[in-house]
């Protein structure tokens, strides 16, 4: 288990990083010209990117098992982790309660993040789905 907590760890911090950097450029940036949907997804496929290079990462780096059971945990125990997190940056630095946060999801663009969370959760496993049927060897993983 706690090869688990360590992999679902620097998964997390990987990709919320990305994101964290990222958010400013999407709102201050894009947001002001395109909206809040363009804008979001402008930056979904780089997001997209940053999970898919943490999703095979965080495993090799941790020397987690390939199973389903462990990737799938390491990949809901981030999204805990990033879902905690995306709490206190709401919170502490956009001045938004927790209500706020959650009724973000029911805009388009928070649909689109929701969508993002779960190809974030499941993407550890997911990205062990595509290197078996490309028949990359388990040693390359």
């Amino acid at each position: 288990m706690q090869r688990i907590v360590l992999t679902a760890s620097l998964y997390f911090v990987l990709v919320f990083g990305a994101g964290f950097l990222l958010g400013p450029i999407r709102v201050f940036l894009i947001e002001p010209y395109l909206g809040p949907v363009t804008a979001t997804l402008c930056e979904a496929p780089v997001l997209i990117a940053a999970t898919l290079f943490a999703a095979w990462w965080a495993p090799r780096a941790t020397d987690l098992p390939r199973d389903p059971v462990p990737l799938l945990l390491a990949g809901l125990i981030a999204l805990t982790f990033q879902q905690l997190a995306d709490l206190l940056v709401g919170v502490l630095l956009r001045g938004m309660n927790a209500t706020a946060v959650l009724k973000h999801f029911a805009t388009p663009e928070g649909l689109i993040y929701g969508a993002l969370l779960v190809l974030f959760a499941l993407m550890p496993w997911l990205v062990r789905i595509v290197l078996r049927v490309c028949a990359i060897p388990p040693a390359r993983w």
